[in-house]
């Protein structure tokens, strides 16, 4: 009789269970669960934002490597930053155009890529105005975003210029190590959610990494952006003075 009776218990309790599942649904998958995580890390961050990143480039345009540079961005919908010198922008025009033409942002690099923390404030003046007007006259606009040549500036001059600074995150030091597949795997393995990547268009080789790196980095579910899309402690916005 007590048996019949734990019988009868067990499956009422059996029968309550199934009820509730067919209600509620059904508990997924363990290995399921487990797949779709780890997609999801490829695709976002712990908000369920997509990660963003952006690519930058100094000491051009090279009439060499630029435009090749331009082609494979456009190929892969990716928007980046160009940091000019303006010596180089009065034989490389039509280059500036596509950039514009294309989207890219284009800032200043200096016109002769001078250190402005070593040099006479009136000569790094004029070498940033310079080359904001020589950006101008082909693309219409001024610059907003200033690039100090090894990363150091005069605070008056950016209190005076009204730009805004950026600086990098991520320096593959491309210049130095002319390996595509040595700056890529640098940059690939050190990049982050906002991070601001430094490379270089006047190397064949820092071109071929920054397709590399793109179609990587794009896998994984990151989105290039321009630097005016990033939040970034690299970022240095001008203050106004009111």
């Amino acid at each position: 009789m007590k048996k019949t009776t734990v019988v009868i218990v067990a499956e009422v309790i059996i029968l309550c269970i199934l009820i509730i599942c067919f209600i509620f649904g059904k508990v997924p998958d363990n290995k399921e669960s487990v797949k779709t995580s780890e997609a999801n890390l490829n695709i976002s961050d712990m908000k369920g934002t997509i990660p963003r990143v952006a690519l930058t480039f100094d000491d051009g345009p090279s009439t060499k490597y630029t435009e090749k540079l331009l082609k494979g961005l456009k190929k892969r919908g990716v928007k980046a930053t160009f940091f000019l010198t303006g010596e180089r922008i009065s034989y490389s025009e039509k280059i500036v155009k596509r950039m514009k033409k294309d989207g890219h942002v284009i800032g200043n690099h200096t016109y002769t890529h001078i250190d402005l923390a070593k040099t006479g404030y009136n000569e790094a003046k004029k070498e940033i105005e310079d080359t904001n007007n020589a950006i101008k006259e082909i693309t219409g606009e001024k610059p907003k975003f200033l690039r100090p040549p090894y990363g150091d500036w005069n605070e008056k001059l950016l209190e005076e210029t009204d730009m805004s600074i950026v600086l990098w995150s991520v320096d593959p030091e491309d210049w130095k190590d002319r390996n595509a597949d040595v700056v890529a795997k640098r940059v690939i393995k050190s990049t982050r959610p906002g991070d601001i990547i430094l490379l270089h268009d006047i190397f064949g080789t820092s071109v071929d990494a920054a397709l590399k790196i793109v179609d990587e980095l794009q896998s994984k579910g990151y989105q290039f952006v321009t630097v005016d899309q990033i939040e970034d402690s690299n970022l240095i916005k001008k203050q106004v003075v009111e």
